[in-house]
């Protein structure tokens, strides 16, 4: 039989070039006259604590009004800060910053609501440290460590959908989160499959989903405003975490107990073993810091984008019944539309929205201006949304990252950006994209789900997330 795709849409850069450059950089690299014509970026009107609500509630609304009323650069302010946080939503704009020295573009993470929580990680550093931890922690999220991950990730998924059964209603967040989290669990502390009853792992993978289930109520929303702008949690919020510090120094004590040829190629393994510059060994406080942010940020958003991938799926019913049946059918063709539907999914709906970074000298981008010390984010889900890259960009088309022979088209560096760029580009984006290939495949081969509603689900920010408000509900129609 045949393999039968929808018709593609044109390429991301219309050959007739519809995407017009828009040049970026150092002002006091720019000529003096092109720079006397430059004027500041257009700023949204309101008072910052009501801006910083209706971006908090609704995200993507609040950027895409802002586009929409003042153009492709804008501002918005935010308690706390003298200047305005300004939006760029032009490639060569995201190019500029992301080449950029990481002296001249620190991160604005440092400031970021996980700082409490996740300490002076690779995450929440800047400069020369964030570097070597970055060096640090690569290897066990590239190349063969992800093959060896593979085989269980769809172990752990297969064993998931066991349990599924025909009508049950559920947020497709929280199922996924269990899959995910026995994945980082494997990379961080080298555990196969589920952790063993009784162990500290164990004990950890526990806490940390009872933890993320209250992260999900109003009244951790209240506990993580009272935290922020400090650099350690107190109150209520450092007693819930100290539980969980416990069992991380347990867990380092007990790994540094262990000599170290039996320790394996593992992250907590790689720590343990890692010096400094001047040859000393991490503490258990770096350690920590190191574990806790892969262990929260390595999973909680690859279970979200599994939860919006199918949300979109679930509404858009063409694209869902393509994916099945190529899949279904083993048809040759399946994975590289896997491949798209996902791509498709993180651009339309991506976890993060954007990236931020604080320059540290005047810039322009294109015709305007921005002060020295200002945070300047990538508006990643509005450069995912231009027509000029992505024809009728608010349409879920998988097809668009296929070529006309239905393999799949990589899209450009600078204008698909879930995972960020440059030398910040997300540590865990290959593992990632290898979860979210075998479970998007799994869940089509296995399982019908339709949405609950016909409507679109509302997004939510939490911390530095964008995600289903409802967790991605969804129902199971049928299990093969």
């Amino acid at each position: 039989m045949a393999t039968t795709l929808p018709p593609r849409t044109p390429d991301l850069r219309a050959p007739d070039g519809a995407l017009q450059p828009s040049p970026a950089g150092l002002l006091s690299e720019l000529d003096p006259a092109a720079a006397a014509r430059l004027r500041p970026a257009p700023t949204m009107p309101g008072p910052p604590i009501l801006q910083a609500i209706r971006f908090g509630r609704r995200p993507m609304p609040f950027l895409f009004g802002g586009r929409n009323a003042h153009g492709p650069t804008f501002a918005f302010r935010i308690p706390g800060r003298a200047r305005p946080f300004t939006v760029v939503t032009h490639p060569d704009h995201a190019k500029a910053l992301f080449t950029a020295p990481f002296e001249r573009v620190p991160s604005v993470t440092a400031e970021s609501p996980l700082r409490p929580i996740c300490g002076e990680s690779v995450l929440t550093s800047n400069g020369q440290r964030h570097m070597r931890q970055r060096r640090l922690l690569l290897p066990p999220f590239h190349g063969e460590a992800i093959a060896r991950y593979a085989a269980g990730i769809e172990e752990m998924i297969h064993r998931e959908l066991d349990a599924w059964q025909v009508g049950t209603v559920f947020p497709l967040a929280a199922r996924m989160q269990a899959v995910t989290l026995d994945v980082i669990m494997a990379g961080v502390f080298g555990v196969e499959g589920q952790p063993a009853p009784g162990t500290t792992e164990r004990r950890l993978r526990d806490a940390t989903r009872r933890v993320l289930r209250f992260s999900e109520t109003p009244a951790f929303a209240l506990l993580e405003l009272r935290n922020m702008g400090r650099l350690e949690t107190h109150g209520i919020m450092k007693r819930i975490l100290d539980r969980v510090d416990a069992l991380y120094f347990q867990i380092i004590r007990e790994r540094r107990a262990t000599p170290e040829q039996q320790r394996g190629t593992d992250v907590l393994s790689l720590l343990l073993s890692a010096t400094d510059e001047d040859g000393q060994t991490l503490t258990d406080q770096e350690i920590r810091d190191e574990l806790i942010t892969l262990v929260l940020a390595g999973h909680e958003t690859t279970a979200n984008q599994l939860a919006w991938t199918f949300e979109r799926l679930t509404r858009t019913p063409d694209a869902h019944a393509t994916l099945k049946d190529l899949v279904r059918r083993d048809d040759p063709a399946a994975d590289a539309y896997v491949e798209a539907t996902v791509h498709e999914a993180m651009r339309v709906r991506p976890v993060i929205s954007m990236v931020g970074r604080i320059i540290q000298e005047p810039w322009y981008f294109g015709d305007h201006v921005v002060e020295a010390r200002t945070p300047v984010a990538v508006g990643s889900v509005l450069i995912h949304h231009r027509e000029d890259l992505y024809p009728q960009p608010f349409a879920f088309r998988p097809e668009r990252f296929l070529r006309e022979d239905g393999t799949f088209q990589k899209p450009g560096t600078y204008t698909w950006l879930p995972f960020g760029g440059g030398t910040r580009r997300c540590l865990g984006a290959a593992l990632a994209m290898a979860e979210l290939r075998i479970v998007v495949k799994a869940i089509a081969q296995r399982v019908d789900l339709e949405a609950t509603t016909p409507e679109a689900e509302r997004e939510f920010h939490r911390n530095v997330t964008t995600i289903p408000r409802q967790g991605g509900r969804v129902r199971v129609a049928a299990v093969r």
